[in-house]
This record gives C-alpha cells, structure tokens and sequence, in this order.
C-alpha cells in the first residue's frame, strides 16, 4: 500500500467522467458516492480473487485523491486546497452480487484487495486538478483513458460537496470516477492503472498499480445472498454501451366530430349504423330502454359521461351537496358534446331538470341522454334541447342516487360509454360508436342507405322484395350498373 496510515474513509463517486454516463446511458445532474471499507485496501503487485462461482469481476481505473486538512463546509473554489495528494486507484466491483446490495456496493465493492491505491502519491501542490490523467492496462493493452479535465463534477466541488454533510479527516480519500472502458477480467489477467500529470513540470506520474486476478476456490455460504447474474449485468459490467433508447411511439392522432361527419350522420340512421357496428361484433352498444322527448329528434356528439351510484345517506352527505358531480357535469360540457349519465336504469327518480337542462343547453351541448328519469319534463322540453331517458319523474336526485363522479366509463342502458365516444340518437335510439370506427362504419352506413334507397324505389314502381331485399345477386349488379353510370 501507499501509506501504513490507513484512512478513516473510503469514498467513492458513482458516475463523474461524460464518457462513462454516456456508456450507462444516464447524466446525473449531481454527484452521488458510496462508502468502501478500508479492509478493502490493496497495495501494487498484490492479487484480487474472484470468488468461486462468480464470473462479472470488473475494473475500475480511477483518480485517488487524499485528503490533508480538515474540510467541513467547504466552498468549491476552496475544496481543492484540502487535498493534499493524488495517487492511482482501481475500484474493483463484483457484478454478480450488485443486486443484493441496492446501492451500498458493500458486498461487491468492499472484498478484501478490491480497492488497490497507489504506488506513490502525487504531491497535489505540484498539479492541476483538470490536468490529471488516468489510464488503465489488461494484459498490456491500454483499454482507459481520459482526463479530469473531463469531469461532469471536478475535484474541488466533490471535497465541497462532501463538506456539507460531515467531516472530510486528514488521510481520507475520495475515489473520484472511472472513465469508459471498464470491462470484466478474468483469472491470469493483469491490470495495471497509472495517473499522471503530463503537462505539469516534471509530469510526475503515481507508477503503475499492478493487480493480478486470480480465481477463488471457497464458495459462498448458504446463510447470504448468493451470486445472480442477468443480462443486464452482464451487459453494464462488460461495459457494453447502453442500447438507444426505443424511439417515442407515433401517437395515436386524436379523433374529432367535425362538422362534415355531423353533416353525414344526418343523413344516415341509427339503424343503419348499428347494423354496421354488429358485423364487426359490436352487438351491446345500443342504449336500451331510452327515448326522445321531441318527436323527430335527431343528434350526434362526443360523449362527456356523468356516473350515479345508489343512494346511501353518509355517502351523500359528502357527495351530493355543493358543487357536485352532476353539477360539473352540466356546467362543464362543451359545444356538440352529448351527456351521458349512468343511472343504472333507475327511472324512479330524475336525473336531469329544467335548470341543468337550460345550462347544458346554453352551453351548447348536443344532447343530455340517461338511462334514468326526466324531473320538470314539460318544462325541459320546452328548452329544445334533446334528451333521451326513460320517462319523466317528480322525484329529486337524492331519493335513489348519489352523484359520483364525471368523465369516466359509465354504462348507460346496458352500454359501455366511454368519454370521447361518438354518440347518435333518432326516432330509433341511442347507439355508442367507438372513435376509431367511425369511418368505416359511417362510409358503410352512407353505402348501405343508398342501395335501400334505390331499393325502396324499386318497390314503389313495382318491384316484388322477394330476392330483391336484400338485394340477390340479379339484382346486385343491376344495382351497380345504374349507381356506376350515376343514377341514384
């Protein structure tokens, strides 16, 4: 070793060359350190075992810096001068028990040889701190080398920084990073780390901190965590660089109703629609039991969902007062947005009156439908705005329901609806269109109202239904003979 006075503390930093964090894939914004014994003290020319059924031994050439007064509170611009020598060192870490150890790097950083320091100190007065180089050998082949010139945090802010949160002791030292290049070695493999100053007078140099590994012959006990390796370990410890991050999915374009649909759906009926979504095995996106409170009333919108659940006194107490669910719900919605309400086909009760009617209606909703009652009927109809529900009822909301909360799946008449779903409604009822359907299923609906278009004139001049509806082969290409030539 480089010293008989061994150091009170052993601290290491985590990621501090850019080429390293560029390796793992990850910059940190600040420094983070980790403690190693100092049992784990090695001096050049000695061996490091690597335990018997382990097999992700790695190196670490790095920059040992050693403290010589006292630091506590230091600034970074004085941190420099509480260091009073650097020497090499190699950060030896065992991969095959990092996971066991959650961050402390205790069992696979702090073995006995796993961290060798020197052969001589650098007098810290004779360099440069950003002027020191460190560069690593296996088996003579230079695999490390950079400078701390480099460094994402330099030496002075590290000594700094440790200052605010105890005492940096004379003889500590502060391993201070490893550049890229780190990799596993194996049983035979010699390691040899050396920094330097070379643009300083006389560029002193630590020597070289000669290591040899070596293969280790006792196994773990059962009464610790054992060996466990996977590919990432594998990977990190190797020192393969972090694969690309999979490139940010396309995202799905958002669906919106716009008034060219609204002007299609106008012309196609629910009917039609619903027997377009049932090909596709959408067979429960009808809202049962639901009608209309104007004769002929016709819309389509986006749906903005509205969830009851039954009613239960406390529940009711901290939900139904104040500026509730049903209350967002109705002054909430937006121009050409349908409210749907989940009543779970109570009907005993209303859902809707006149005055959240009159605000939806105002703030340009196209439509309020509910699988429950109508409260104030005659006077909601009188405000124009279409609602479809089971029927009227004098009772308030309170005396089955408990307004919930808004904007989240509901079912309504036996209908999953989504918010953001397309909602129709006629004479018919009221179906639910997933948004990623409604082109198709709306272009097949235009398709299938023509041809019972034509058909129905083909009855009125005559024509018998039998293999004309639905439409037999003979008259299929009839069909699209005239509707190919432009006759409607």
């Amino acid at each position: 070793m480089v010293t008989d006075d061994l150091p009170g503390k052993i601290i290491a930093v985590h990621l501090n060359y850019p080429s390293r964090a560029a390796q793992r894939g990850r910059t940190p914004s600040q420094p983070s350190y980790f403690l190693k014994p100092a049992s784990s003290l090695a001096g050049t020319g000695g061996t490091i075992e690597r335990p018997l059924g382990t097999e992700l031994l790695a190196f670490e050439g790095e920059v040992a810096i050693r403290i010589g007064t006292a630091a506590r509170w230091v600034s970074p611009a004085d941190g420099w001068s509480h260091v009073d020598a650097v020497t090499a060192a190699n950060d030896f870490g065992l991969y095959d028990l990092r996971a066991a150890d959650k961050g402390s790097n205790l069992r696979n950083k702090g073995g006995d040889g796993f961290t060798p320091l020197g052969p001589e100190w650098i007098p810290a007065a004779d360099v440069d701190p950003a002027g020191l180089r460190v560069r690593t050998w296996v088996d003579g082949a230079l695999v490390q080398d950079d400078s701390t010139g480099t460094l994402l945090f330099d030496l002075g802010r590290l000594v700094a920084d440790l200052s605010q949160h105890l005492t940096l002791e004379p003889g500590d030292v502060i391993l201070t990073g490893t550049p890229a290049g780190s990799s596993v070695v194996e049983p035979g493999q010699v390691v040899e780390v050396e920094v330097d100053a070379p643009d300083a007078p006389g560029a002193p140099s630590s020597g070289r901190l000669v290591t040899t590994v070596t293969a280790g012959t006792r196994a773990f006990g059962d009464f610790g965590s054992k060996p466990s390796v996977d590919e990432k370990q594998r990977a990190e410890a190797w020192g393969t660089p972090a694969p690309a991050p999979e490139p940010e999915p396309e995202p799905e374009p958002t669906f919106a109703l716009t008034d060219a649909h609204r002007e299609r759906f106008a012309a196609v009926a629910v009917a039609t629609l619903s027997a377009a979504l049932r090909k596709r095995g959408y067979t429960d996106v009808f809202v049962e039991g639901v009608h209309g409170n104007h004769p002929g009333d016709r819309f389509v919108g986006t749906a903005r969902t509205l969830r009851l659940i039954p009613f239960r006194p406390d529940l009711f107490a901290s939900h139904g007062g104040g500026f509730n669910a049903q209350k967002r719900a109705f002054d909430g919605v937006g121009p050409g947005e349908v409210i749907v309400v989940e009543a779970r086909g109570e009907r005993g009760t209303g859902t809707v009156g006149d005055v959240l009617a009159l605000r939806a209606h105002v703030r340009g909703a196209a439509a309020i439908v509910t699988d429950g009652g109508v409260r104030d009927a005659e006077a909601v109809a009188e405000i124009g705005i279409p609602v479809f529900s089971q029927g009227p009822h004098p009772s308030v909301l309170g005396r089955r329901h408990v307004p919930w909360e808004t904007d989240v799946t509901v079912t309504c008449g036996g209908a999953a609806v989504q918010p953001g779903d397309v909602v129709v409604g006629d004479g018919d009822g009221v179906l639910v269109i997933p948004p990623a359907l409604v082109e198709e299923v709306l272009a097949e609906a235009e398709a299938q109202e023509a041809a019972d278009a034509w058909v129905a004139r083909q009855v009125a001049a005559g024509a018998a239904v039998d293999g004309l509806f639905p439409m037999n082969a003979q008259w299929r290409a009839r069909y699209e003979r005239e509707t190919a030539g432009g006759a409607g």
